[in-house]
């Protein structure tokens, strides 16, 4: 079989790093609205779970059965939990209030997120680089999605540190540090992948990615939806997700 590891890379590496637009939005502007984030938040989720159920934990089924398949799938549903439960992380919502917070505060709530969000940026890198390497059509739907999410996690990181310590310098380069361990996580996943790389180990981990994604949707991307948009943002925000990533893979499909 024939990959684009240089493609997967480069999608992973984009995703990744789009939490310096989150930073940058933080220090040139104000704050998007809770209704915006709300929306894209829910939007991504959208958007993950349907690539996780329609295509790649389908193409698993396909490839290495049905049971199989959903003990990968569990597998990596499983891992984020555990991800989650060592290193657990917030959204900026979820500080609503923090300016009144001494600067020490400040800057704990700003490096604490920048630390939980680059745990789990990692398995989404790794998620992004196998999408793209068994579709490169799937790895750009998938980029995207993480990109979206990964925008008010910048946001998150910087708003703290930029109002604690006044430099924008610092805030924006916990930010960055933050996404790299994103396309770290692809190429740790292309070093251990690539060398023994088949049609039955791709298929346990398509399947191992779509739980991870199931799994950071429901559990991470819509409660933050809902912490910060309204009563309907969010769901609207699913629904247009998916809606859009199945016109658009029916399209592609033709």
């Amino acid at each position: 079989m024939d990959y684009n590891v240089g493609m997967a890379l480069l999608l992973t590496a984009g995703a990744g790093l789009s939490t310096t637009i989150g930073s940058l939005l933080g220090l040139a502007i104000r704050k998007p609205g809770k209704r915006f984030n709300g929306f894209t938040l829910g939007f991504s989720a959208g958007v993950m779970i349907l690539v996780s159920f329609v295509e790649l934990l389908n193409k698993s089924i396909e490839t290495i059965g049905f049971l199989s398949a959903h003990i990968a799938f569990f597998i990596g549903m499983g891992s984020i939990f555990l991800i989650d439960q060592l290193v657990p992380h917030q959204y900026l919502a979820e500080h609503e209030g923090h300016g009144d917070k001494p600067e020490s505060g400040l800057i704990r709530v700003g490096l604490l997120v920048a630390f939980g969000v680059g745990i789990h940026n990692f398995p989404e890198g790794m998620a992004t680089f196998v999408g793209a390497l068994q579709d490169t059509k799937i790895g750009i739907a998938i980029a995207i999605a993480i990109a979206i999410h990964n925008i008010p996690e910048g946001l998150a990181i910087s708003a703290p540190i930029y109002a604690a310590t006044g430099s924008r310098k610092k805030a924006f380069l916990w930010s960055f540090l933050s996404g790299v361990s994103e396309p770290i996580g692809a190429g740790l996943a292309a070093l251990i992948l690539l060398p023994f790389l088949n049609e039955s180990v791709l298929g346990w981990v398509l399947a191992i990615v779509a739980g991870i994604m199931t799994s950071l949707s429901v559990d991470e991307l819509v409660p933050a939806a809902k912490s910060y948009g309204s009563e309907h943002t969010p769901i609207l925000g699913v629904i247009t997700g998916m809606f859009i990533m199945a016109i658009s893979l029916w399209l592609l499909n033709r």
